[in-house]
């Protein structure tokens, strides 16, 4: 990227978010390394037949960072650019995460370095097959519960389940979240990581004295978080002014209608020359004046080359580490409002326990339940990280993460060591 001028590693980018928050908590070298180490890194061959009947060699990986306040939970991505330590960096993520929203579980993710758009269905399915078989020895019910992530979906949580209960012998259905309906999903799943960001924004807006049905707000990527999130907001009466997805970005100050542009990219597979917009670029697209913008696409997209240019009031990661630390310090000179990943996002994996428990208790809930206690959870989490980040008089990233490895250092201290 031009003017990118530093290092995108994603897991040093990570590793400095958590240093800021060990300062603020003072915290010792020992329980930093300790906290800061991945408990188990696997990598895992694939060779898979293709429908060429060629057998095609893939790497694949599954990190799980840290289990001190319960199982590791994370999702699966099947990207070209999956690195081992971008997976790693996404699994400290997830400990974080987990820990701010209070949920009982560590942090995890896997990935496949593949690139789907170019596989067929069935080459998906096999590749899917082989890394489910590949990381059965560290997943389960009770210890890793992998879910979907950046092109992945139900139906491929559906194959890993299938795939982990031929090796055990029966069916686990606790293995997965994010799963289909049918075989033990969660009603409200699928929008989670949306309705969460959703709810998160309304109460940065309310202490940020932005009326939410006037707010302009400028959504990065158009996946299943940002779709969601834009149709959610624009039924609050916010006007959605600007989208992108991989291929384009569109922009449209009189507002933009979420559903007319979804059919519009079912259709053409972009978002590209949507008819009642302008066509921009995606650096355009994070330098629109806007009440709210929602990076929602991959990591690195805001940074020091281009965060000077970011206009709006509130930023709020839908996505995973879209913001790197010296943009967080530009922002932060901007007096931005930012909202953390780790808080933002953070809607999915709530949801994803949510499934889990309804699943081991054998006893589902309606969506209106589930709606409901993902707000509380999302509105506590997001009082707790603001009143953190007054107390320590500090911006809301560095507050969710004093939050988080705190409750995470805690509960190391209480188990202790072993052996």
């Amino acid at each position: 990227m031009p003017g990118f001028e530093e290092n995108p590693n994603p897991f040093e980018i990570a590793h400095q978010q958590f240093e800021r928050a060990a300062n603020a908590l003072s915290m010792d070298e020992d329980m930093r390394r300790w906290l800061w180490a991945p408990k188990r890194a696997l990598i895992v061959t694939l060779p898979v037949k293709m429908d060429s009947q060629k057998v095609w060699t893939f790497e694949g990986y599954r990190v799980q960072h840290n289990i001190a306040r319960g199982p590791a939970k994370g999702g699966v991505r099947f990207h070209p650019d999956v690195t081992l330590d971008e997976v790693k960096a996404l699994a400290s993520w997830m400990t974080w995460k987990c820990a701010v929203v209070n949920i009982p579980y560590g942090g995890a993710k896997g990935g496949v370095r593949c690139n789907p758009k170019s596989l067929s269905q069935g080459e998906i399915e096999r590749i899917t097959r082989r890394y489910a078989f590949e990381i059965s020895l560290v997943i389960g019910p009770d210890k890793d519960i992998p879910a979907p992530d950046v092109y992945t979906n139900a139906q491929t949580m559906a194959w890993i389940l299938d795939t982990y209960s031929m090796t055990v012998g029966h069916s686990a259905l606790g293995v997965v979240t994010g799963k289909p309906i049918e075989i033990g999903g969660s009603l409200g799943r699928s929008e989670a990581t949306g309705r969460g960001c959703q709810y998160v924004v309304r109460e940065a807006c309310r202490v940020k004295n932005i009326p939410v049905d006037k707010a302009r707000v400028v959504i990065q990527g158009f996946g299943n978080a940002g779709a969601t999130v834009a149709k959610l907001l624009s039924q609050d009466g916010a006007k959605v002014i600007g989208l992108s997805d991989s291929r384009g970005a569109i922009y449209n100050g009189a507002g933009l209608d979420p559903k007319s542009v979804m059919e519009w990219k079912g259709k053409h597979e972009t978002l590209a020359q949507y008819p009642e917009s302008e066509n921009i670029s995606s650096d355009e697209l994070l330098g629109l004046e806007c009440d709210v913008l929602i990076p929602a696409a991959l990591e690195n997209q805001i940074h020091a080359g281009n965060a000077s240019k970011v206009r709006a009031r509130i930023v709020a990661e839908a996505a995973n580490g879209p913001t790197t630390p010296s943009a967080d310090d530009i922002l932060k000179e901007k007096e931005i409002f930012l909202l953390p990943d780790i808080l933002a996002n953070a809607g999915g994996v709530t949801v994803s326990y949510f499934e889990w428990v309804q699943g081991l208790s054998s006893f589902f809930w309606d969506e209106a339940t589930i709606n409901q206690r993902l707000e509380s959870i999302m509105k506590r989490a997001f009082t707790e990280v603001y009143e953190t980040s007054k107390k320590h008089k500090t911006d809301m990233r560095t507050a969710a993460y004093i939050l988080g490895v705190g409750r995470v250092a805690e509960a190391t201290k209480i188990r202790g060591l072993f052996p």
